[in-house]
């Protein structure tokens, strides 16, 4: 048996087009135009493409883009005065704040001078609360790409048992509270959790967010169990060169999964995506809107 590989870019690119409509018709019926903010702090060339490819796909989903990079010896009081401004500002209805930020500045404070009303990463602790007690709430992108991953392979994941590998405040954590409310029986494992191999014999939906290549082994798999691989890993080869893995080993793995997600090609393609469901979805909350049907 092969798995059924999950494709993250087709997922993707139908998600970036529906958010589309749903801004032309905001933008047509309400003359609002959702505006999204993101600040780079430094150069950090992974941060700088990920923060290109945010601006390329606002504004194609036609969204207003604004950015702001600041240098990375940047003073704490300057950054938090410009999330101030952003936060008073009514044309931006979501503001992200690119991670990791240098070592200079204090990330719990930056995140939590972010109007919760327009973190579109879902990290302020009003947010993290919300989604805990099962109330609405922007959550953050790359467990929102998880789920509607899985449920590309099962329109419902009522009473499936998921295992959540990895305790992130950005994956983990809020994946099993988004899971939860799918009404999913959840066990979430990390890197002192005993017996690993036989939790995940017990799971019909595999999450690895734990940030060790290729850790997760076709042994450890239930046969036609749906995989999403969230890690992404550089290995170095021979040539000096690397080649991007996940927490999966993929090829083994997609011999006895039922579906898997591939590594790059998988979660990796829904993260900007779901922010862009995020910006549309605060931008209309801001208003009193209906949520939009992304």
């Amino acid at each position: 048996m092969t798995a059924h590989i999950i494709d993250g870019k087709v997922i993707a690119a139908e998600l970036r087009a529906r958010v589309a409509e749903e801004v032309a018709w905001v933008k047509r019926e309400h003359q609002l135009t959702p505006g999204l903010a993101v600040v780079l702090v430094g150069n950090e060339p992974a941060s700088e493409v990920y923060v290109r490819s945010k601006h390329t796909q606002t504004q194609a989903a036609g969204m207003a883009s604004f950015e702001h990079k600041l240098p990375s010896d940047v003073a704490q009081v300057d950054l938090l005065a410009l999330i101030e401004k952003l936060n008073r500002d009514p044309a931006v209805h979501g503001i992200l704040v690119q991670l990791p930020l240098p070592k200079s500045l204090h990330t719990e404070t930056i995140i939590n001078a972010i109007d919760p009303a327009k973190d579109v990463d879902g990290l302020h602790p009003n947010n993290a609360g919300r989604l805990a007690g099962g109330f609405a709430a922007l959550s953050p992108c790359t467990p929102l790409g998880c789920i509607i991953l899985t449920k590309s392979v099962h329109v419902s994941l009522e009473g499936m048992n998921a295992l959540v590998i990895g305790r992130s405040n950005l994956v983990g954590r809020p994946l099993v509270q988004l899971l939860l409310n799918e009404n999913a029986t959840v066990t979430i494992a990390h890197s002192r959790s005993k017996d690993l191999p036989q939790l995940c014999a017990r799971a019909d939906l595999v999450y690895a967010a734990v940030g060790k290549p290729e850790m997760v082994r076709a042994g450890w798999i239930k046969p036609g169990a749906t995989v999403i691989d969230v890690g992404i890993n550089r290995l170095p080869l021979s040539d000096g060169k690397t080649r991007l893995v996940g927490d999966v080993a993929f090829k083994e793995v997609s011999e006895v999964a039922g579906a898997i997600t591939p590594v790059p090609g998988g979660v990796g393609q829904m993260t900007v995506a779901c922010l862009l469901v995020n910006t549309l979805r605060a931008a209309c909350a801001i208003h009193g809107l209906p949520k939009p049907a992304v």
